[in-house]
C-alpha cells in the first residue's frame, strides 16, 4: 500500500517530480564527468610510466635499488625467461633491458644520455614503441644502429643517417664506447626521457658494456595491472635463489604517486564544492515542494493518518526519486563518457602546443573506470537522502490546524 501511494503521489504532480529527478541526474552526470577527467589524466601518466619505463612488475638484483649500476646487473638468458613464464600463467611478456648513463656526442659537443638496450620486437609488443618514431625507422633485432629521442637529437643537432658517439663505463670499471648510425628519431611520451634517451639493440648494448647475457632490469607484462602483487610474489619465490627481488609499479614510482595524491587534494576540494552546490540545489527544490504540500499534509493528518505512516510514505517517495535520478544519471554519464572515449576532446592553439611539448597527446583523456560511476552515484544518493530529511521533520512537527488552513 505504501509503495502504491508513494508512486501515485510522485506522478500526481509530474512536473515537480521530473524537476527533482532532473536535478539528481544533472548532479550525477557532472560529478562523474569531473571525476573521469581528473582520473583520466592520472591514468595516462601512470600508463606511460608503466609501459615505457617501469613495467607492471620488475625483476632486479637485490643490490640494484641502493646502487643502480652495471655492476649490479644479473645474468638473464632464455632459460630465465622460460622460468619466469612458468612462475605464473598471468604473465604475458618478459622483457629484459640493460641501462646505463653515458656521454653522447657528435663532432662538436656532448650531452649526458640514458642508454637503454632493448629487444625491439618485445618492446613494441609491450608498448608499441615503434609507433613513436617521428623520423626514419626503428632498428631490427641484431642490427647495429641507434634510435635517439627527439630532444637529445635537437640538442646535438643530429638527424637520421648521422653517427652518434657513446662514451662511458661498462661492468667492473671497463671502458665502453661505440659509434652508431642513427636509424630513427622518436618523440618519447615521457618528457624527461625525451631529452636524453638513446635506444640500442639489447645484444649490442650488452657487448659494448661488457655485460653479455646480463640485464639490469626485466619488465613483466600482465593482462591486468591488478595482478601485480600476486605475480610479484610468484616470481620472488622462483628467483629467490638467484638473488633477485621483485618490485611492483607502485614501488618503482613512489614520487609520481605522491604527486598524484597531492593533485587529488585539489580534485577532492572541487568535488566537495560541487557536492555543496548540489546539496543546496536539492534543498531549494525540496523546500519548495514541501511548502506546496503543507496543506496536503495537514488534511491527511486531520482525517486520521498517523504521522509515522505519512513519514514512511515520504521516505519511500524520497527513495524512489533518488534511485530513479541516480540510475538515469549513471546511464547518461556512461553514454557521455563512452562518446568522449570514442571521440576525445581535442585541444587546440597554445594549449595544445604546451601539452605536446610536455610529451602528451593534445586531448583531454577520460577515465572509463567502472567504480567512478557507482561511487559518485552513491554520494549523490546519500546527499539526496540527507536533504529529504527536511520534509520528514516538517511532517513530525506540523501543526495540523495551521496546515489545514494554509
Amino acid at each position: 500500500m505504501y509503495l502504491t501511494l508513494s508512486w501515485r503521489n510522485l506522478w500526481r504532480n509530474g512536473k515537480r517530480t521530473l524537476i527533482t529527478v532532473s536535478a539528481i541526474v544533472f548532479a550525477v552526470v557532472v560529478a562523474v564527468f569531473m571525476q573521469s577527467v581528473n582520473r583520466g589524466s592520472h591514468e595516462q601518466m601512470i600508463d606511460n610510466m608503466v609501459r615505457f619505463h617501469t613495467g607492471y612488475v620488475q625483476l632486479q638484483d637485490f643490490r640494484f635499488e641502493d646502487e643502480p649500476s652495471l655492476d649490479n646487473s644479473f645474468p638473464f638468458t632464455e632459460e630465465h625467461i622460460s622460468r619466469a613464464f612458468e612462475a605464473d600463467d598471468r604473465i604475458t611478456q618478459v622483457i629484459p633491458r640493460i641501462e646505463t648513463f653515458m656521454l653522447a656526442g657528435n663532432d662538436f659537443s656532448t650531452r649526458g644520455a640514458f642508454v637503454l638496450g632493448i629487444d625491439p620486437n618485445k618492446e613494441h609488443a609491450f608498448n608499441q614503441i615503434k609507433d613513436q618514431i617521428s623520423e626514419g625507422r626503428f632498428f631490427e633485432r641484431g642490427e647495429q644502429g641507434a634510435v635517439v629521442s627527439a630532444g637529445l637529437a635537437r640538442r646535438l643537432q643530429l638527424s637520421v643517417g648521422d653517427d652518434i658517439v657513446l662514451l662511458g663505463q661498462g661492468r667492473f670499471g671497463m671502458s665502453a664506447s661505440g659509434l652508431y648510425e642513427i636509424k630513427g628519431i622518436m618523440k618519447h611520451p615521457l618528457p624527461d626521457l625525451n631529452n636524453q634517451l638513446v635506444y640500442l639493440p639489447l645484444e649490442e648494448a650488452q657487448y659494448m658494456l661488457s655485460a653479455d647475457e646480463h640485464a639490469t632490469a626485466v619488465l613483466i607484462g600482465l593482462g591486468n595491472e591488478r595482478h601485480s602483487k600476486p605475480v610479484a610474489a610468484s616470481l620472488k619465490a622462483v628467483f629467490s635463489d638467484d638473488e633477485l627481488i621483485t618490485k611492483t609499479w607502485p614501488e618503482l614510482m613512489p614520487q609520481l604517486l605522491q604527486l598524484l595524491e597531492f593533485d587529488l587534494i585539489g580534485a577532492y576540494f572541487m568535488s566537495g564544492v560541487l557536492y555543496i552546490v548540489i546539496g543546496f540545489g536539492f534543498f531549494s527544490t525540496i523546500l519548495t515542494m514541501t511548502l506546496e504540500r503543507v496543506r496536503e499534509f495537514g488534511v491527511l493528518l486531520s482525517v486520521g493518518m498517523k504521522r509515522s505512516r505519512l513519514a514512511a510514505v515520504l521516505f519511500i517517495e524520497t527513495l524512489m526519486i533518488s534511485l530513479l535520478g541516480v540510475l538515469v544519471g549513471m546511464g547518461l554519464a556512461w553514454l557521455l563518457l563512452f562518446y568522449f572515449h570514442l571521440n576525445p576532446i581535442e585541444l587546440t592553439g597554445d594549449l595544445a602546443a604546451t601539452v605536446i611539448e610536455m610529451g602528451w597527446e593534445p586531448i583531454i583523456p577520460m577515465s572509463f573506470a567502472a567504480d567512478q560511476f557507482y561511487q559518485q552515484g552513491i554520494i549523490v544518493f546519500l546527499i539526496a537522502m540527507v536533504v529529504y530529511l527536511f520534509p520528514l521533520i516538517k511532517v513530525m512537527r506540523l501543526n495540523i490546524l495551521e496546515a489545514s488552513r494554509s
